[in-house]
C-alpha cells in the first residue's frame, strides 16, 4: 500500500513539473540583458469595447495590438523604459510604432498598434532604452483579418 500512494504521489509530483515546464516553453517573452520583456501581439476585436475606449484604442478586424511589459530579471518587478520600434512585413514595408504607457496599480505596459492584411507577417524590432542603456526585442506575428 505505501508503494502505491508513493508512486501515486510521484506521478503527481512529476505531472506537476512537466505542466510547469510546458507552461514556460508557451511563454512569449525573451531574456534582454537585465530585463525579462513578455510581448504578444494580437488583433484589436479581441479587447472589448469599453476597454478599448479607455486606453485610447481603435478596434478593427484589420488593426493589431502590440503589449509589451519590461520586468526586471531580479525581482520581477514592472519597469518603465522609452520603447520605440518598426514593424515590417515580408514586401519590406515598414511602419513606425508608438507606444503609449499604461500605469495600472503595480503593472506598467506599453501598447502600439498596427494596421494589416489578412494573413500578413510582421517582424517587430523594438528598442527598449532605460537609463540610456538600449535592448532589442526581435519577433516576428501573422496576422489574420476577422
Amino acid at each position: 500500500m505505501k508503494q502505491i500512494i508513493l508512486f501515486t504521489l510521484l506521478a503527481l509530483s512529476l505531472f506537476t513539473t512537466a505542466a510547469k515546464a510546458e507552461q514556460q516553453a508557451g511563454a512569449q517573452y525573451k531574456i534582454l540583458g537585465p530585463f525579462e520583456v513578455h510581448y504578444i501581439a494580437f488583433p484589436s476585436t479581441f479587447i472589448q469595447p469599453d476597454i478599448a475606449k479607455n486606453y485610447d484604442l481603435v478596434r478593427s478586424p484589420s488593426k493589431g495590438i502590440i503589449n509589451i511589459s519590461v520586468l526586471k530579471n531580479s525581482d520581477k518587478s514592472a519597469q518603465t523604459a522609452t520603447l520605440t520600434g518598426m514593424a515590417r512585413n515580408l514586401l519590406g514595408n515598414s511602419k513606425q510604432l508608438e507606444f503609449k504607457e499604461v500605469v495600472e496599480g503595480d503593472a506598467i505596459y506599453y501598447l502600439a498598434q498596427i494596421d494589416y492584411s489578412n494573413e500578413e507577417i510582421y517582424r517587430f524590432n523594438i528598442e527598449i532604452n532605460k537609463n540610456g542603456k538600449v535592448q532589442t526585442l526581435t519577433f516576428q506575428q501573422k496576422f489574420y483579418v476577422d
